[in-house]
């Protein structure tokens, strides 16, 4: 999450001074993040991790190494798991209370300086994943630019479930996703539809090239070089489900918290005996070792969603997603 605001620790008798308009608690001697507190808060009231990492959009085994480095690093036992689920021990709801008191205070911190931009300036934040095609955003942010002159957005880089996320507790204003949300609180339109090819070694894909490019079953024996499935589990799932249905073997699985940016996908691919997915607009230079070639039949579409809160009413928001919305060509 983009979202960094850790939350400081000081000896018991001594007074907290305010920072941030949050108060500080004196139950941790390391920074607890507000998005830790918001996992934890979740799994209790959830009564169970699958329960909480589908309301955080996050994956069970990551939510799971969440709460146990949170109880390492608070050096208690905050959660008790059974066979039906978890719950709180006294440290526990210790802690729930604490958390909900300090994200309440935050949230209402933020309220109240949003409030004080009144017709001066305000800020939109949007959620970026990787490897969008060019130009997507330029023309609809310089549309909003030109009629919400008092409107600055604020790009952030994220998966898409930590937009779908954020998006949820309030800490993004519109988020690009590579997945339809799921739920009544989230509304969503289509931005763009891409038609993935394959980067793979140069001399490989001489050997493998036929009329209308690569076919998707003659990649077998290579290694997909994918992204962490936690990062976006849909699409993920729609990805392995193809490559699978063609008879491919997934290899290694990506490691958690994998960034697949550009130099990741260069390197796996030039160290031969894998391929990656592209776009066919794929803006990062390719060196003469590999090349780009489209999948016969386009088996693979990567589609991005805008996703904003369904209860927003900014008029601001409504231009950008106005703007950005899918249109077939003509």
């Amino acid at each position: 999450m983009f979202d960094r605001t850790t939350i400081s620790a000081r000896p018991s008798g001594v007074r907290a001074m305010p920072f941030a308009l949050i108060p500080v608690p004196t139950w941790c001697d390391e920074p607890v993040e507000l998005r830790e507190m918001r996992a934890f808060v979740a799994v209790v009231e959830e009564g169970s991790l699958s329960g909480a990492a589908r309301r955080l959009h996050v994956s069970q085994p990551a939510l799971s190494q969440q709460m146990n480095g949170l109880e390492r690093q608070l050096g208690v036992q905050l959660l008790v798991r059974g066979s039906t689920g978890v719950r709180a021990t006294d440290a526990g709801a210790t802690l729930l209370a604490e958390a909900r008191a300090v994200l309440a205070r935050y949230d209402q911190a933020v309220a109240a300086v949003t409030r004080h931009a009144g017709a001066g300036e305000t800020l939109l934040r949007l959620g970026i994943p990787l490897e969008l095609p060019a130009g997507l955003l330029s023309g609809p942010l310089a549309s909003l630019a030109a009629a919400y002159p008092a409107t600055r957005v604020q790009a952030l880089h994220m998966s898409t479930a930590a937009q779908i996320a954020a998006l949820r507790a309030d800490e993004l204003d519109v988020g690009l996703v590579r997945e339809h949300p799921i739920g009544p609180d989230l509304d969503a339109v289509l931005v763009v539809e891409e038609r993935l090819g394959v980067l793979l070694a140069a001399d490989q894909a001489a050997k493998l090239a036929g009329p209308g490019g690569i076919r998707l079953d003659a990649l077998a024996g290579l290694d997909w070089v994918g992204f962490p499935r936690s990062g976006s589990p849909t699409w993920y799932d729609e990805i392995v489900a193809i490559l699978r249905s063609h008879g491919l073997d997934l290899g290694p699985a990506a490691p958690e918290g994998q960034e697949l940016i550009a130099p990741v996908k260069l390197a796996a691919v030039t160290a031969g005996g894998a391929f990656a997915l592209a776009p066919p607009d794929w803006r990062e230079p390719i060196p003469e070792s590999l090349t780009w070639a489209p999948l016969v039949g386009h088996p693979i579409v990567r589609r991005t969603w805008a996703a904003w809160p369904a209860a927003a009413r900014r008029r601001d928001l409504g231009h950008l997603v106005a703007a950005l919305e899918y249109r077939e060509p003509e």
